[in-house]
This record gives structure tokens, C-alpha cells and sequence, in this order.
């Protein structure tokens, strides 16, 4: 979320053989990080670290607006530039926002990257289906209402990431517990009956998905 946490991803990668770093600045951090001019090179100097293989989660935030719009652009752009420099896919958080956050993505046509966390509506899923971009369901799957479940049956298999966004978001039925990276396996499950496809099928073809995505 933010230059320190990011930095301590790098060295938990370091330390572990089966473990991955992403480095971002949350659009909840954007203020601060604009507000110094270190945190923008030493976050740059993060992109040299071993295991670094992805830029995020950024993106824009118009629900909380913990940091205004601008901030949250200026965030976001440095970010993408740094990205498209490095070759590496980002990790999107986008809050009610898709209105400003598709025209920044549209400077960037080669940018690789997963929508995280995704519950807007159809017609965004489809502009980001078009755009290439993957789409992140977590543990809200499983308590979403009849709408939402509607468009994550329209995610092709080929385009599905699943993920925790740990400690938060826990699925049903642990709901009210820290969630944790084990319980990825509850959504699969959820999500499997959810599409009329096998456990081995989701695991196999979200486990690629990433693998693709994160070049791992």
C-alpha cells in the first residue's frame, strides 16, 4: 500500500524461495507519497530488488477519497510510467472510478495487468475484457448479491485470477475471522460451483493465469 510495506515485501521475497513481491502506492497513500519527493526515488529504487513482479495494488479510489482526485492520478501515472519501464503488469484498485481510470490506461497499450478485487458491473468487465486485463474475485464472491454474481458468471475462464486480499475479505463461512492466504481455496470451490466447472479445472486454469500474468 505504501513505500514501507512495499519495501518489506522485497525482503519477505528474499528471504523465501516461494514467495513474489509487488511494490505500489494505494490511491488511499497518494497524498502523502506526492507530498515527498524521497518516497518517489526510494520507491523507484525498489523496481531493483530481486522478485519484484508486479506494480501495485494502485489505482484510483473515489469512494473513500483518503487522497483527492489529482493526487490520486498523479499517483496512479507515475506508477503506470514505472511499470511500462520495467516490463512489469500492475495490480488495479479501482473504487468507483473507471470513468477517469480508463482514459489514464489508454496511455499505456501495453500494459499488462488484473483488476483486483473486482465488483463493478458489466459493462466495465467487458471494457476490460477488451483491454486484455484480468479480473481478481476474492472472497466476496461468496456473499455477493444475485446482480453481482450474475456478471462474475460472465469472467471467461481464461481472464480469472483468484486471490484473498488477506487480512480482509474473508469468505463465507469465515466470515468475521483474519482471512489468510489458505482460504483462497474456499473461493475456488465457490467459484467452480458458481460456473458449472470442476475444482481442478478453476485451479489449473487460475494457477496458469498467473503464472502468465506475474511471469512466474
Amino acid at each position: 500500500c505504501q513505500l514501507e510495506d512495499s519495501r518489506l515485501a522485497t525482503e519477505v521475497a528474499k528471504e523465501h524461495p516461494d514467495i513474489y513481491a509487488s511494490i505500489g502506492i494505494h490511491p488511499h497513500e497518494a497524498k502523502i507519497f506526492n507530498a515527498d519527493k524521497q518516497q518517489a526515488e526510494a520507491f523507484k529504487a525498489l523496481f531493483k530488488k530481486a522478485k519484484v513482479i508486479a506494480v501495485g495494488e494502485c489505482g484510483l479510489d473515489y469512494y473513500y477519497n483518503h487522497s483527492a482526485k489529482q493526487e490520486q492520478i498523479k499517483a496512479l501515472e507515475l506508477q503506470l510510467e514505472l511499470a511500462s519501464q520495467h516490463n512489469l503488469p500492475a495490480i488495479f484498485h479501482v473504487r468507483e472510478a473507471f470513468d477517469d481510470f480508463w482514459p489514464i490506461l489508454d496511455n499505456f497499450k501495453d500494459l499488462r495487468g488484473v483488476l483486483h478485487s473486482y465488483t463493478d458491473n458489466q459493462e466495465n468487465l467487458d471494457k476490460a475484457l477488451k483491454k486484455g486485463l484480468y479480473i481478481g474475485v476474492n472472497g466476496i464472491v461468496t456473499f455477493a448479491k444475485e446482480h453481482q454474481l450474475a456478471v462474475y458468471k460472465q469472467i471467461p475462464l481464461s481472464s480469472l485470477l483468484l486471490e484473498t486480499d488477506s487480512p480482509f475479505l474473508t469468505p463465507i463461512p469465515y466470515r468475521g475471522t483474519i482471512n489468510e492466504p489458505s482460504k483462497v481455496v474456499v473461493v475456488a470451490e465457490f467459484v467452480a460451483k458458481l460456473s458449472g466447472k470442476s475444482l481442478e479445472e478453476i485451479a489449473e486454469a487460475t494457477t496458469n493465469n498467473a503464472n502468465n500474468l506475474f511471469g512466474i
